[in-house]
């Protein structure tokens, strides 16, 4: 599933090319599952109003809408595209020959096509009328040392476990939160409300040191992600530990090993992590 890094990748390459476009109509798929919000309203909504802006909140993409003057009267909406498992929001030409599991084509002014593609149907796109969208939990990339720490305060759940909480952090998955907790010299199974705040200090620097290393690579290319352009990311070549199980830590040689914690698989070198 694709993570805050690759969904920051992602939305940044779309808003750099097409962020001004008006969108001039939506071709939406038969199946149900992508859309959370009912076909209509995402097609009525979307029609002939201007992209201002995209970005990423947590996992989401989120467009900032604003009706064209056609609309006039109409409150700005905000379309809200979650990738799922195997989704990819493209960038295409109509002459490029549309890929098997389009679930949506959003056909733009400048001539461009927005494709949502999902073999698996996991992801979901739907509208937001009445209040901006702002994601289940706290921002990683922004949040302070000190309101970090007391996310965790009192809790008895794994750490791994707990940075996956998307209530409590948005965005963070399990490649980030296994390479976070290693830079951090943490045991995964470790009790969240347990740690002491010089080891919450340094997951919290590891964490944001990890997730911005990632953006600057275009995210972690290990299954179906790429960017809006096609494009695969780099971030893999820097793993440490996920999905290196068996061979030998990269700073102490000890092999890595996995274990499953809260039915995810989790890799961490048994001595770098405490």
């Amino acid at each position: 599933m694709p993570e805050l890094p690759e969904v920051e990748t992602i939305a940044r390459g779309l808003d750099k090319r097409v962020r001004g476009d008006v969108i001039d109509s939506v071709w939406l798929g038969s199946h149900r599952e992508p859309l959370k919000s009912p076909a209509q309203e995402i097609a009525s909504t979307l029609t002939r109003t201007r992209i201002n802006q995209v970005r990423r909140v947590g996992k989401h993409i989120v467009f900032d809408l604003q009706p064209t003057r056609s609309r006039n009267g109409k409150s700005s909406r905000q379309w809200i595209v979650h990738l799922g498992m195997t989704g990819k929001m493209l960038v295409a030409s109509p002459k490029d020959e549309v890929a098997k599991h389009t679930h949506a084509i959003v056909s733009l002014a400048s001539g461009r096509e927005l494709r949502f593609v999902d073999p698996r149907r996991f992801g979901r796109l739907s509208i937001i009328s009445e209040q901006s969208f702002t994601g289940p939990g706290t921002e990683p990339l922004t949040v302070s040392v000190a309101d970090f720490a007391k996310l965790f305060h009192g809790r008895k759940t794994p750490i791994k476990a707990a940075l996956l909480n998307q209530k409590l952090l948005h965005g963070v998955g399990n490649i980030y939160a296994d390479e976070s907790l290693f830079r951090a010299g943490i045991r995964p199974r470790r009790q969240a409300g347990r740690l002491k705040r010089a080891e919450l200090d340094r997951l919290h620097a590891a964490l944001q040191e990890v997730l911005h290393e990632a953006i600057r690579t275009g995210g972690s290319s290990v299954s179906d992600y790429v960017d809006a352009e096609g494009r695969q990311g780099f971030f893999q070549l820097q793993h440490n530990v996920y999905l290196r199980t068996g061979l030998p830590c990269l700073v102490c040689e000890t092999p890595i090993k996995r274990m499953v914690l809260g039915g995810r698989g989790t890799h961490f070198c048994p001595k770098c992590q405490k």
